[in-house]
């Protein structure tokens, strides 16, 4: 009953969205790769940012309501406990799981913007971690990696913002295309990437790294159809 009641509790945390306020931020770093720079102010509407990234469970009532495909190693064991996030999912696949979620809750879920990600990962932070610039003591390993797998998504302390997890553990999905020169052009007002590209953008550290965690300002990209088993999604609600 004990063990029930705490999965509850924990299915409750991963399916909740922590409202973010918005404003304006610097976004990007000179102290970051090329895309990361040059550093520009940039106005966030409010919005909503799911608490955790979506869970194997949630990802699971959607394979089985859709006959979606499942994701990449969709079976290997280390993957497949409920409460971990899912793994192995394309940009395609986080697109499709945002249209089948938002008719299931009756209310539009999506895939945040880069700069809505980074808004919400840096929090109240002067530095350019989630957590400040000490590595807080719950992450697994000291953020050492590479790890077996991920780790379960209500593990650590929630940011200023009420988020777990996010800068650490899986990449996460964008909505926007990426592009290697898009901050020296991007408009000031709630930017949403280039109208075209060829790699999506993804934000956060993997549990396959060297370190496991990442700053906020880092960005990656990936082929939109390509499922690596450490990208994952988290969702965002406009308001």
């Amino acid at each position: 009953m004990i063990g029930a009641m705490a999965d509850s509790r924990s299915s409750m945390v991963s399916a909740a969205f922590a409202p973010i306020a918005g404003g304006w931020f610097t976004m990007g770093t000179e102290l970051g790769l090329a895309d990361e720079r040059p550093p520009h102010r940039v106005f966030i509407d409010r919005f909503e940012l799911g608490v955790c990234p979506v869970t194997r469970a949630e990802y699971e009532c959607f394979v089985e309501a859709t006959g979606h495909e499942p994701p990449r190693d969709w079976l290997h064991p280390p993957f497949t406990q409920p409460d971990l996030p899912v793994v192995g999912v394309s940009w395609l696949d986080a697109v499709a799981y945002c249209a089948w979620r938002s008719q299931v809750d009756r209310r539009p879920v999506r895939l945040p913007t880069e700069a809505e990600w980074e808004f919400a990962a840096r929090g109240l932070q002067e530095a350019l971690f989630p957590w400040g610039a000490v590595m807080p003591e719950w992450i697994p390993h000291g953020g050492r990696g590479p790890l077996p797998a991920p780790w379960p998504v209500t593990l650590g302390e929630p940011t200023d913002f009420g988020l777990l997890g996010i800068a650490t553990n899986v990449h996460e999905w964008c909505a926007d295309w990426h592009n290697n020169d898009y901050y020296s052009r991007s408009p000031e007002r709630n930017p949403a990437g280039p109208d075209q590209g060829v790699r999506r953008a993804s934000r956060g550290g993997s549990w396959r790294h060297a370190y496991t965690i990442c700053r906020v300002t880092l960005r990656s990209k990936l082929d939109p159809s390509f499922r690596y088993n450490d990208y994952g999604f988290r969702l965002a609600r406009s308001l």
